[in-house]
């Protein structure tokens, strides 16, 4: 959606929630979206939507919903999981999403903004340490920082709110998911490797992708841990750079 470069597969469809976080409600609301058709092909059975509470850590809650979707007889099964209380910074984004039959509207969706998902990602990282088994996070990290340009500032607004959110104290220092000890840790080498064979994804090392997530994200950490501001610009793959000299160019 946002680069035209392969990206990782992925099994489930995450969304935010507003309003009623109710496991019945979503059940609900689900089988109401079942019903409407369009000429795609596909029919969503809505007496195959099931949903029940997740909880992923203590500060976040949500509703894992599945169900099947009838493709000429074949049965696609479908996972959504839907989050509630996300601090979204700085608000949803307008997309259009690709479509796979050129003949078909692209659907318009409001997103998350990548400042909201590197911030949730880092704070996973943070708070799960050593334990972070979420190479995906590594890897989606890596790829956003190789690919985007960021504005110093709103990434540190985004960090700062949804660490807030999460009751997340801002670490001291570099997090120990950034350091070269993680990198080099066995079992954290055995688990990158698996993921990359899983995902069908080229050889990259993890001490690269680590190194490289260290520069990127150390420096609006030690803004926001020494509450000073940071008018930088990250430049995809390149580094950060004073605003004022991005200006001149």
């Amino acid at each position: 959606m946002w680069f035209d470069i392969p990206h990782r597969p992925t099994r489930d469809a995450d969304l935010l929630g507003v309003g009623i976080a109710e496991t019945p409600h979503v059940e609900a609301a689900f089988r109401d979206i079942c019903t409407v058709e369009l000429d795609d092909g596909i029919r969503f059975q809505p007496d195959s939507v099931h949903a029940e509470e997740i909880r992923k850590e203590a500060n976040y809650s949500g509703v894992r919903v599945t169900l099947i979707g009838l493709l000429d007889g074949a049965r696609c099964h479908v996972q959504v999981d839907v989050g509630f209380g996300d601090a979204v910074t700085p608000g949803p984004e307008a997309v259009d999403y690709p479509v796979m039959l050129p003949d078909m509207p692209a659907p318009k969706l409001r997103a998350y903004p990548r400042y909201t998902v590197v911030a949730e990602k880092l704070e996973a990282l943070v708070s799960l340490g050593i334990a972070n088994s979420r190479m995906k996070d590594y890897f989606d990290l890596w790829i956003l920082s190789r690919h985007s340009e960021f504005d110093g500032a709103l990434l540190c607004k985004a960090i700062h709110a949804t660490f807030e959110r999460r009751r997340t104290p801002l670490p001291d220092g570099v997090p120990f998911g950034l350091s070269n000890e993680f990198a080099q840790d066995r079992q954290k080498q055995t688990q990158w490797q698996a993921f990359l064979r899983k995902n069908a994804l080229d050889e990259l090392q993890l001490s690269e992708v680590v190194a490289g997530l260290r520069a990127f994200l150390s420096f609006p950490l030690d803004a926001l841990q020494q509450g000073a501001a940071f008018p930088q610009t990250w430049l995809a793959g390149n580094g950060w750079t004073s605003s004022s000299e991005e200006s001149s160019r």
